[in-house]
């Protein structure tokens, strides 16, 4: 399915836009120049027209720094639709660390590794996202912890909406719930069916997914962005994980259904 002609022009564009910025945001990271936190929003839009990902944005991105964005997770594409989108750094779990070129890219964005399966790392991990949100960088987190087919949205986890109680500048830590989900492919619905083109979960290879997108049409991505909240306005973090839960399943359930445009926040 697909052209292969396309494909190959694809991923050819996307290595030349990858090596041409991947040297400028290593010297910004380097010197640690303001540079190096808007550059990757332009990358990532860069991504956006190579693979003709059409983000259709719902809502406005809060402008508070820091922000926490939480978000649903459903396919590595989620990294280039958000990171277009906010000015911020992904929270990601250590393997992501190790894949080959994303793992490169990944800390060129200052991304902060985790890792959920070693308990006693818990304290530590959410001193480091406290540190970074308290030195005012906007996080992106997938608290679901792994990725779904993109109908659906997993339970949260909620260790790390720990950090969301902290008070920045004496005020509360703003945390906006975020729902993206992929509907059509040329314009028609993708339905439960074919929304895998997109999704990218359970033990899928990366490659072949990869390889399968480039050689298809534009992909539409609903991407709602909820009233914010805070941990002190919904009483614990508990209950700020469930609040973001709910928001998010019903904007991923209103674009399911064809409905996300009459749901969204004007």
């Amino acid at each position: 399915m697909g052209s292969p002609t396309l494909g190959i022009v694809r991923l050819i564009g996307y290595l030349a836009w990858t090596l041409l910025l991947v040297p400028i945001q290593t010297l910004a990271v380097a010197l640690r120049l303001g540079l190096r936190r808007h550059l990757p929003l332009l990358y990532h839009r860069g991504c956006l027209w190579v693979f003709d990902l059409k983000p259709v944005v719902l809502g406005r991105p809060s402008t508070e720094r820091p922000t926490l964005f939480v978000s649903n997770h459903t396919s590595y594409l989620d990294i280039e639709v958000l990171g277009a989108l906010i000015i911020g750094s992904f929270v990601a779990k250590t393997e992501v660390a190790g894949w080959p070129l994303f793992g490169f890219l990944a800390r060129l964005q200052e991304t902060v590794f985790i890792n959920r399966a070693v308990r006693q790392d818990a304290r530590r991990q959410s001193e480091t996202l406290s540190g970074r949100l308290a030195a005012g960088d906007s996080l992106i987190l997938f608290p679901e912890g792994t990725s779904s087919d993109g109908n659906r949205v997993l339970p949260f986890k909620t260790a790390l909406f720990a950090v969301a109680a902290q008070r920045i500048d004496d005020r509360p830590l703003v945390v906006q719930p975020v729902s993206i989900t992929a509907v059509a492919l040329d314009g028609m619905p993708l339905g439960r069916v074919l929304r895998p083109v997109y999704a990218w979960y359970g033990d899928m290879s990366l490659g072949p997914h990869l390889w399968q997108l480039a050689k298809l049409g534009g992909i539409t991505v609903i991407v709602e962005f909820h009233p914010p909240l805070t941990a002190e306005a919904v009483g614990s973090r508990k209950a700020l994980a469930e609040a973001c839960w709910q928001t998010i399943r019903g904007g991923v359930a209103r674009a399911v259904a064809g409905r996300a445009v009459a749901g969204a926040v004007p």
